[in-house]
């Protein structure tokens, strides 16, 4: 038999486990060393990412860069081809010269009137009919390079209601760099909008930005995205060719104006050019206006073509003289062939600040003035006044290029960029006569 002490069970240990106390500010201490970890690792991740990110694109995806746009200068040899339709021309008025002459002695020697020779050779209504079938044919060619630009900025009223706003200006399309099409015309009425939409010929619209903006001419290069217009569109549109807007090869020929000459989108007008008036300044350039005798709106604007599918100038207002406020008149193309290309490129306005005009060889005998770009005004606080260049003096070098007139100083000054220090020489008016005087002026990007 067992003993009661063998019956007995034996006992257990029993233990409570109490729970630590929370140590709150060591807990709160890790929670933000945890938290501040965090935020530094995320720092330090979207730096890298924003710094990789573009490399690693380009190097999986390259993005492809525009090619370089370049307009040809004019040349002043004619072309065998003008030669020829000259020729042409010339020979065809000396034939209806002469068979009107050989008419008129006919009818006279017969005994009949000078009239009846002249009513035999009148234009009646179906000469006419042809002609403006032709030229409405020709405008509906050369609208398939005319696009309308419109811009559109929203806003709210007093009563908290958004509202847009728009303006609308045309432009003509001149080049395509491979990546964008590039469109010129008129910035002012676009000024601070909020979007820009382009409308071509056949009524398709996609967004356009501004590539670049020209501050005296206050014209732009809108660009649009090859991918964003459809195919067909693309097979159809016109490439407008730059003319020249020289005064010896320009005045008496007939031209059209299209886009919005009239003040309506669409409208046209035909005419001829009457005449160039040159010397409209702008800071650091000078523009030819070629005058025509087409009747349109002040409010107008456009494009001014020769008959040859090229541009001869782009329609301005407010230019004209009293009394002929109503004519459509454009600044002249010639001018504008280093602008255009310099805003097809994207490249930034170069600005020194002078306004000026050309010492002739006639001005240079007759009141000694050294032959160059004259300074007739500066602009204030400009670059060229802050080197100390001041009216009256006449510019003749920009660092190695000799300037011989106005042209050749816009000319020289676009071979820089802005925060370029070049040195510019000229001669100042002394007691004596004119000294030579080096200026070192550090240029600005354009206003």
């Amino acid at each position: 038999m067992l003993s009661n002490d063998q019956n007995k069970q034996p006992d257990f240990m029993i233990e409570k486990i109490k729970e630590r106390p929370v140590n709150k500010k060591k807990l709160l201490r890790r929670t933000v060393i945890t938290a501040s970890m965090a935020v530094i690792f995320g720092l330090i991740a979207c730096f890298t990412f924003s710094v990789l990110e573009p490399v690693i694109s380009n190097w999986l995806y390259p993005e492809e860069k525009p090619n370089y746009v370049e307009f040809p200068e004019e040349e002043d040899e004619m072309l065998p081809e003008d030669m020829i339709a000259e020729s042409t021309e010339a020979d065809i008025q000396q034939e209806i010269q002469e068979g009107i002459q050989q008419e008129l002695e006919n009818v006279l020697e017969q005994g009949g009137q000078i009239q009846e020779v002249l009513d035999k050779w009148k234009l009646d209504a179906d000469n006419y009919s042809q002609l403006y079938t032709a030229m409405y044919t020709y405008k509906t060619e050369i609208s398939k390079s005319i696009v309308t630009i419109t811009g559109v900025t929203s806003d709210t009223d007093w009563f908290n209601n958004i509202y847009e706003s728009t303006g609308q200006v045309s432009g003509v399309i001149l080049a395509d760099n491979g990546k964008e099409l590039l469109i010129l015309g008129d910035s002012a009425p676009l000024k601070n909008v909020d979007s820009i939409t382009v409308t071509f010929f056949d009524n398709v619209q996609v967004p356009a930005v501004i590539k670049e903006e020209d501050s005296g001419t206050q014209l732009a290069i809108y660009a649009v995205d090859l991918a964003d217009i459809p195919e067909r569109t693309q097979e159809r549109i016109l490439i407008a060719g730059l003319g020249s807007s020289r005064s010896g090869a320009v005045v008496g020929t007939p031209v059209v104006a299209v886009g919005s000459p009239m003040g309506v989108t669409g409208s046209v007008g035909y005419g001829m050019v009457t005449a160039t008036k040159p010397g409209w300044s702008v800071p650091d350039a000078n523009y030819t206006l070629v005058l025509t005798d087409i009747y349109g709106s002040q409010n107008g604007n456009g494009i001014i073509f020769n008959m040859r599918y090229q541009v001869l100038g782009i329609i301005t207002t407010g230019k004209n003289e009293d009394g002929m406020n109503n004519l459509v008149t454009g600044l002249g193309i010639s001018e504008l062939r280093r602008v255009i290309t310099r805003m097809s490129n994207g490249s930034p306005e170069t600005y020194l600040g002078i306004k000026g005009t050309d010492v002739t060889q006639k001005i240079n005998k007759e009141t000694q003035v050294p032959i160059g770009a004259y300074v007739t005004d500066v602009d204030m606080d400009s670059p060229a006044m802050l080197a100390g260049i001041q009216p009256g003096d006449v510019i003749i070098q920009l660092e190695d290029g000799a300037v011989r007139d106005f042209e050749d100083y816009t000319k020289e000054l676009m071979e820089y960029a802005p925060g370029d220090t070049v040195e510019v020489t000229a001669m100042r008016r002394v007691q004596e006569g004119y000294k030579e005087v080096v200026f070192k002026v550090t240029l600005a990007e354009g206003k």
